[in-house]
C-alpha cells in the first residue's frame, strides 16, 4: 500500500513540479535529499515501505515524524537517508 500525500501529517512541505515529481523512482541515490520537500519525503517513506509486505499508514507517519525531528545533518542524499532509516529499525 503506497503511503500518499494524504498521509502526511506535516503541512509546511514544498512540492515539486510535474517533471521533478517523475523522476523519484526507483532505487535512493546520491542525489541531495530535502526534508522540506514533500515528493521526496514521499518517495523515501515509500521506498522503505516497499522493503515490508505490510507498511501501514501509521509506520509511514513514523518515519515521517522521524525525518522531520530526528534526520542528521549530514544525512544529505536519498541513499545516506534510506540507511539512517534502516538503522534505526535494526538498533
Amino acid at each position: 500500500m503506497p503511503f500518499l500525500k494524504e498521509d502526511l501529517l506535516n503541512e509546511h512541505y514544498t512540492w515539486s513540479d510535474d517533471k521533478a515529481k517523475a523522476s523519484y523512482d526507483g532505487p535512493p541515490t546520491r542525489r541531495s535529499f530535502d526534508r522540506y520537500n514533500g515528493d521526496q519525503v514521499l518517495y523515501i517513506i515509500n521506498v522503505y515501505g516497499s522493503d515490508s509486505e505490510r507498511f501501514t499508514v501509521e509506520e509511514g507517519r513514523k518515519i515521517e515524524e522521524q525525518i522531520v525531528k530526528h534526520l542528521p545533518i549530514e544525512a544529505k542524499s536519498e541513499m545516506s537517508v534510506y540507511n539512517w532509516l534502516r538503522t534505526l529499525t535494526t538498533a
